[in-house]
């Protein structure tokens, strides 16, 4: 499919705004700065950025533990992210949530999930919403290898498949559930060939190249939007950081990591087509990221300069403990 000049600049932009988000929120959390743990995205962007271009504001999203990504696609404010990072009044749950509980209802974000598998009856219950009340919104579930094991994957393809529901499961295998290869926990060779239980299409696409989730995203979107029912994504991509920061990653070796970066990192696979097709110059590239910097750099200030969130007032807004 041909992409638009101004649609592939976007891809790209997200993409690299999530980039630079998670290194910046590497170096504050390396200052001591965020509370809790963080999990970094880097490695997925081309997976939040292809599939959620082609949603709404009042389309829905459900994220997971790794999920400022998701965020980012979905159009959410960096400085309120940051300030829910920080532990500030300004974060987006008044820095109550912290990284694995962002939300923002108003672009249909409904919210990161510590839970393994926990957005995915969410996302079905949004799109059962959507078909009661008789309109055209979608709900995409971001959930990754290991939440494929859980039970709540299996009950929430089966109501989504039965029901025809509007929902995009999209399953991030980024190739290790924790510590756990993917190969050790999967019998079948490609994940996608579940989706036949259930009756729903199943694509396995190439989730290093911006070009694939997009196109792929975008035909899963439009079957939901059109009430032709659910389908499974599944993304082959891989994270560059360990399953949270610190993590001593010895399941893995430098070097696996290190080929995944050289061959398939998603930001030079799509500067490498944008530029091959003559969509942008070298110059537009450096002006995306100047300008991604410094948008970043405005969160990270904003964040800092806002007041942390008062111990007095912690237990408002909280409905369970």
């Amino acid at each position: 499919m041909n992409i638009a000049r101004d649609t592939a600049l976007e891809l790209y932009r997200v993409m690299g705004t999530i980039r630079r988000f998670e290194q910046r929120a590497e170096q504050l959390f390396g200052e001591n700065k965020i509370w809790g743990t963080i999990h970094n995205y880097s490695g997925q962007e081309a997976v939040a950025a292809g599939v959620s271009a082609h949603l709404r504001d009042d389309d829905w999203i459900t994220s997971t533990h790794r999920g400022h990504g998701h965020c980012i696609a979905k159009r959410a404010d960096l400085g309120k992210m940051f300030a829910e990072l920080l532990g500030r009044e300004t974060g987006y749950c008044r820095g109550r949530g912290g990284s694995m509980h962002i939300a923002d209802t108003s672009k249909g974000n409904l919210g990161a999930n510590g839970i393994v598998g926990g957005g995915i009856p969410i996302a079905v219950g949004a799109a059962l919403t959507a078909k009661q009340t008789k309109t055209d919104r979608v709900a995409v579930s971001y959930f990754g290898d290991g939440g494929a094991n859980q039970g709540t994957f299996h009950e929430g393809l089966n109501l989504a498949a039965i029901w025809a529901l509007p929902v995009v499961f999209v399953l991030e295998n980024n190739q290790y559930a924790e510590t756990n290869p993917v190969r050790d926990a999967f019998a079948v060779e490609d994940i996608a060939t579940r989706a036949a239980g259930y009756g729903m299409p199943g694509v396995t696409v190439n989730g290093q190249d911006v070009r694939e989730t997009y196109r792929a995203g975008g035909e899963a979107v439009a079957r939901a939007r059109r009430g032709d029912g659910p389908t499974l994504l599944v993304m082959d991509t891989y994270r560059y950081g360990g399953h949270y920061y610190g993590d001593p990653q010895v399941y893995r070796s430098k070097e696996e990591i290190e080929e995944w970066r050289a061959k398939r990192d998603p930001l030079a696979i799509a500067r490498d087509w944008i530029l091959t097709e003559k969509l942008a110059s070298p110059a537009d590239f450096d002006r995306i990221d100047t300008e991604v910097d410094a948008a970043v750099e405005r969160g990270v200030k904003f964040a800092e300069a806002s007041p942390p969130a008062s111990p007095i007032t912690l237990p408002e807004d909280v409905y369970a403990t």
